[in-house]
């Protein structure tokens, strides 16, 4: 058996053209790689082609490729599919078609290995930094079941469900911490430019500071003289809990377990993790994955390590013969209303339905409480941004106050 030789990718600019087939003189449209335009129209010519115009295309800037470019080709894939497009005529419009030059090259490499023989769920497999193994197995499951669009469809709505969920949690922690980050460089710069101005001021009037205004500026002092060594730490120590949170497991589940706990926002991340958890068990099982199976892909996709670790706990105990409501319970993680659902869905055999209602109605527990946390935020953001600058102007005013005192 002779050995597959590896695809080459070809180098140059890529051209778009429109011609006729000279063997049958049919009108013909395309993209070429080529290293300029003389190399294109020598290619085409090869290939029997008469061009009639050439176009260059323009290189646009390469993007990191997101979750959300994920979310929006599993949706148009699937819609495509759906409407009865082939495969390779699918991927090819949803790559060229996409806005980031970095996707449509992802796609255009998955659509290479479809088109030399390879199954849609081991081409994407190939590429576990974009597709985990819970898209991949529900493809696979499609493709055996011979109902690939409809699970393409379902995945779709899956991950445009989590994908929601995600950024409404993102949405609730982002707005408090950039008001700090605000209120952070609002001190800064007051400390940096503004009380080194009065500073010159009171040193004039020759009068004693106050307690308060002595120590604004000495603060003020150590902050112009130290400035590059405090951006040096500060920016270090932010680089240095970002790499370690990345690299330790134990601090990833400490900082997991306080999100949980946080007053305010872990109510939030709770019912975002119970309602992508239960989403996600649902979507598989309807795949008819079977249910132990799909708790191992429910773990890594559940979002959270705490969460995870008491799934790969409940798939043992599954795996043991107890039912999933039990092994639920024993882990203390999930409300009652959750796990009575999932138990009325066990005992009726409609265990993804169930799942799904519980986990819709979860995603509205979170908007409810996105949205009721932005309207109590502004108003307490206000007051303590409004404090510190009260504090900060009364501090310096205050010895232009006693001055005038001295003076009556």
């Amino acid at each position: 058996m002779a050995a597959t030789r590896p695809v080459v990718k070809e180098k140059g600019d890529t051209f778009t053209y429109e011609g006729k087939n000279r063997t049958n003189n049919q009108s013909v449209r395309g993209d070429v790689v080529a290293r300029n335009e003389k190399e294109a129209r020598d290619k085409l010519m090869r290939r029997g082609i008469q061009v009639i115009s050439i176009v260059k295309v323009k290189k646009t800037r390469a993007k990191k490729i997101t979750s959300g470019d994920v979310t929006v080709f599993s949706r148009q894939l699937a819609t495509m599919m759906k409407s009865g497009l082939p495969l390779l005529q699918a991927f090819d419009i949803v790559a060229k078609g996409h806005s980031n030059p970095s996707m449509t090259e992802l796609l255009l490499d998955i659509r290479s290995d479809i088109e030399q023989g390879s199954s849609m769920s081991k081409a994407f497999a190939k590429h576990p930094k974009y597709f985990d193994d819970l898209f991949v197995n529900l493809v696979q499951a499609g493709e055996a079941g011979g109902v690939l669009e409809d699970l393409l469809d379902k995945l779709a709505t899956y991950k445009e469900k989590t994908e929601s969920i995600k950024k409404k949690v993102k949405s609730a922690l982002t707005y408090p911490t950039m008001v700090v980050v605000v209120a952070v460089a609002l001190i800064v710069v007051m400390m940096v430019f503004v009380l080194p101005s009065f500073k010159s001021v009171y040193e004039g009037m020759g009068a004693k500071l106050p307690a308060l205004t002595q120590t604004l500026m000495n603060i003020s002092d150590f902050f112009v003289a130290h400035w590059f060594l405090l951006l040096v730490v500060v920016g270090g120590t932010v680089f240095g809990l970002i790499q370690w949170h990345k690299r330790s497991p134990e601090l990833q589940k400490r900082v997991d377990g306080w999100l949980l706990k946080a007053p305010i926002f872990g109510d939030i991340v709770t019912k975002a993790a119970i309602a992508r958890w239960g989403r996600t068990t649902a979507t598989l099982f309807t795949a008819g994955v079977p249910l132990v199976e799909a708790l191992e892909s429910v773990a890594g996709a559940s979002g959270n390590i705490i969460y995870e670790e008491a799934t790969h706990k409940i798939r043992k105990q599954v795996a043991q013969g107890t039912s999933l409501t039990a092994a639920m319970h024993a882990s203390q993680l999930f409300p009652n209303m959750f796990m009575q659902m999932a138990s009325i869905g066990e005992e009726a055999g409609s265990l993804d339905d169930m799942l799904n209602k519980a986990s819709a109605y979860y995603e509205e527990e979170v908007d409810t409480a996105v949205a009721n946390i932005s309207s109590l935020m502004e108003p307490i953001i206000m007051v303590v941004l409004g404090g510190i600058v009260g504090v900060i102007l009364v501090a310096l005013y205050l010895p232009l106050f006693n001055l005038g005192n001295v003076v009556a």
